[in-house]
């Protein structure tokens, strides 16, 4: 069983991100394990900037789990666990997995200079409920992370996977960028929400069809990279309700009414079962 409260041991860190001859052509969900290389993961605080996160979001996930209900919280895709801690400080139980044994571990790293010990779970989402122990009322999957995964089989099992780790009536959270926007219209992210620190850019370097290569730069002139599927939001919608969920809302930016141009990022709320 991989269930811990002490920090899980990365394997052997890299220094440098890897995509070959042809960084275009890396379009495999096995691959994102190499692209969280160590200085990726020590640097993406900086990117994210807690304290401006938490501004722009504010209580958004913690009332929507509240106003359900819900208690035990899976918090599938952790990074270096922004939103573990943030649940966790307003009273959630929350378990958090990742499926990147360096960002697991920072993210047990910033739980305990805040005062928590993350109960922290090394998984791969397609596999999940092999290292899970019991059903939880919710699961959210957050920062784009779902996008990470290129094959729509991938995509199937992943859904197949959070709707059998949830309660008869539990809900799935998932985010992902504004991909239709980016593919209809070109790139124009304000970074207002989700990546907020203003010393950092992040934006799409190649972007077709079925990639989106995003650069990441920071102020030390250091430069990552992430290759992922450019999810368009009716597909993931229509997904969610292939797979068994139901009663799929779509919010924008965190705005219930929105143009369909203007959010960075679309947020789904799933129920597993609906009584209407």
């Amino acid at each position: 069983m991989t269930q811990t409260t002490t920090p899980p041991k990365a394997p052997a860190a890299k220094s440098e991100q890897d995509y070959g001859d042809d960084p275009t052509a890396v379009r495999d969900t096995d691959h994102y394990q190499a692209e969280y290389v160590q200085g990726f993961v020590e640097k993406w605080d900086e990117l994210i900037d807690w304290d401006g996160r938490a501004a722009s979001e504010g209580q958004f996930f913690i009332d929507l789990l509240r106003e359900r209900g819900k208690e035990t919280v899976l918090d599938a895709a952790a990074g270096t666990g922004f939103h573990s801690v943030q649940l966790m400080k307003a009273g959630f139980n929350v378990t958090t997995v990742d499926g990147s044994a360096e960002m697991l571990a920072k993210a047990f790293e910033n739980g305990r200079k805040r005062g928590l010990i993350l109960n922290t779970v090394l998984a791969d989402w397609r596999w999940l409920n092999r290292n899970l122990v019991g059903k939880f009322d919710a699961i959210v999957c957050l920062g784009n992370s779902f996008t990470h995964l290129h094959d729509e089989r991938d995509r199937r099992r992943t859904l197949a996977e959070f709707y059998a780790a949830l309660k008869h009536d539990g809900i799935l959270i998932l985010d992902q960028r504004n991909y239709d926007s980016i593919l209809d219209h070109g790139f124009d992210s304000k970074h207002k929400y989700y990546y907020c620190g203003d010393q950092v850019t992040a934006a799409p370097e190649y972007v077709d069809d079925s990639l989106a290569r995003f650069k990441y730069e920071f102020p030390d002139g250091s430069a990552y990279y992430l290759n992922m599927f450019p999810l368009r939001k009716k597909y993931t919608t229509d997904l969610m309700k292939q797979v068994g969920f139901s009663n799929v809302k779509t919010y924008g930016d965190f705005q219930e009414n929105y143009d369909d141009h203007e959010p960075d990022f679309f947020i789904h709320v799933a129920e597993k079962s609906y009584d209407g």
